[in-house]
């Protein structure tokens, strides 16, 4: 098992921002891409962001590109995902994900946290 949990999740307006963070096994920090992805309720999982072992960086969409901004520290095992000017429409479950392969597919991720919840205000 590759254990991963998120947090910084919470209650924002619209237009704040977060910093969700990821933490990791070193094991798996530096064998894994990592990805985030989002489930509101009824919903279906979907991609948010992932980012490579070499740093590479992969969005759902160019306005998510916009205002989602992924990283890792190699130093913390720690991914992030910094959201900028929320919507409403961001309110979901943030889960954390490990896989081998940088694809949108949640179903090629092979690792996962619990999840964060976030909840964008109007």
């Amino acid at each position: 098992q590759v254990p991963l949990v998120e947090s910084g999740g919470g209650l924002v307006q619209a237009g704040g921002s977060l910093r969700l963070s990821c933490a990791a096994s070193g094991r798996a920090f530096s064998a894994y891409v990592m990805g985030w992805f989002r489930q509101a309720p009824g919903k279906e999982r979907e991609f948010v962001a992932a980012i490579s072992l070499s740093g590479s960086r992969l969005y759902s969409s160019d306005p998510v590109k916009g205002r989602f901004t992924v990283s890792r520290d190699t130093a913390k095992n720690t991914m992030y995902l910094q959201i900028d000017s929320l919507k409403p429409e961001d309110t979901a479950v943030y889960y954390c994900a490990a896989g081998r392969t940088q694809v949108m597919d949640p179903k090629r991720f092979d690792y996962w946290g619990q999840g964060t919840q976030v909840t964008v205000s109007s």
